[in-house]
């Protein structure tokens, strides 16, 4: 039994710099089955209505990453969102290029400053020069070093998750979700002698402005949980050099305060994170809080129950074999 078509309407965003200064956004309507993918319905209106809208797109399998662009606002593979789904929760499909990349002619951006941010890491394995591997010989990992990698593997640089994080769009230094995945993917790996160096450098470069918005995530078509693997490599970065600028140390200083009492003491977090001189640099903002709220100064009482949030942190933190 044949599919009932439905009549979708798309909103997409026109811009050619070399007809008109100002971007708008033309209308297309379409009778199409609801399983049709946005890309088809593209490609469709490319060949039969306005043979010059402009749209990146290779594979159509999303394995490729090209088609990426945000429909309905979010950031997405064209050849995997169905129209049929967007019609019905949107009444219309509006169809605009990536966000964080200047942006080309109608659909296509310029992924530029997406791939600066990835080379900036060094995304390739840096070996030992004392022992090199030995050429056709194979190197073998364990299941459990494999296993370290976790989703990073999948990913197909689509720069979903770039144009989805408000970090990127906020802060030039920030490397990017996909950047700071590939990094952890490196940094894990047991044949790459640079995880020190590569921890060390991270932290004052961006590592620590991540917003913890899980935005990337969400964007992600091959569920490499970028905002994850992010917080994974926050953890390994504390480990290997321990608090070293606001972002670790605040970290750090939270961790050890819910330990103590149970609640935060936001005083004690301040001069955690910035020391001596930043309590001193915030004392205005403090008097002022003070008198609005006098017992934000004072130490809490530790918490009922304090056993079981040490059993948390003893889950978390297990000490390693043989210490006492």
């Amino acid at each position: 039994m044949a599919e009932e078509s439905v009549a979708a309407v798309f909103d997409i965003y026109r811009f050619d710099p070399a007809k008109a200064p100002a971007p708008h956004y033309q209308r297309f309507t379409l009778s199409l089955a609801p399983h049709t993918p946005v890309l088809t319905a593209l490609l469709r209106i490319r060949d039969e209505i306005d043979p010059t809208l402009t749209l990146r797109y290779s594979c159509r399998s999303a394995i490729c990453g090209s088609c990426a662009m945000q429909v309905n606002a979010k950031s997405r593979l064209a050849c995997e969102t169905h129209i049929g789904p967007e019609m019905a929760r949107h009444g219309r499909i509006v169809i605009e290029p990536m966000l964080n990349q200047p942006i080309l002619r109608d659909l296509v951006v310029d992924q530029q400053p997406f791939w600066q941010r990835y080379d900036a890491i060094e995304p390739h394995l840096v070996l030992d020069a004392r022992h090199p591997m030995p050429d056709g010989v194979a190197n073998p990992m364990t299941p459990a070093e494999v296993d370290r990698f976790k989703e990073t593997p999948r990913c197909i640089a689509c720069a979903a998750c770039y144009s989805a994080c408000p970090a990127v769009s906020a802060d030039p230094e920030f490397p990017g979700p996909m950047a700071l995945a590939k990094l952890y993917r490196f940094v894990v790996d047991p044949r790459d002698h640079a995880q020190q160096d590569r921890l060390v450098r991270i932290q004052p470069n961006g590592l620590w402005l991540c917003l913890r918005c899980h935005l990337c995530t969400e964007a992600c078509p091959k569920d490499v949980r970028p905002s994850e693997r992010i917080r994974d490599l926050k953890e390994l970065a504390i480990a290997a050099q321990g608090g070293t600028e606001h972002g670790s140390r605040h970290a750090i200083g939270f961790k050890e305060n819910i330990r103590e009492r149970g609640l935060l003491n936001e005083f004690k977090l301040v001069r955690q994170t910035s020391g001596v001189s930043g309590v001193m640099g915030q004392i205005g903002q403090g008097i002022r809080i003070w008198r609005k709220k006098p017992e934000i100064m004072r130490a809490p009482r530790p918490i009922e129950g304090m056993d079981e949030v040490e059993k948390i942190y003893e889950a978390l933190d297990p000490k390693p074999e043989g210490d006492a």
